[in-house]
């Protein structure tokens, strides 16, 4: 059972992780397009793109976080 959980846990965090690497790469390049169709809102985007940066970095702290709960917690009762 406590293998289960730890290839889950393992699984969980990677696939977070690899999503969160996707979703950077395709902002990045929404970004690039955007700015080089109207360089005058350069600031904005730049503005709008760091908070949704932190926002997609929320997905994979969340994931480890929970992956360590079932790790450490759950594994050992």
């Amino acid at each position: 059972m406590e293998k289960i959980l730890i290839l889950s846990s393992a699984i969980m965090m990677g696939l977070a992780s690899v999503g969160t690497g996707i979703g950077f790469g395709f902002l990045g390049g929404k970004l690039l397009e955007s700015i080089s169709r109207q360089p005058e809102l350069d600031n904005l985007l730049l503005t709008r793109t760091f908070l949704i940066t932190g926002l997609l970095d929320a997905v994979p702290m969340i994931s480890v976080g929970i992956g360590l709960y079932i790790i450490f917690i759950l594994s050992n009762k």
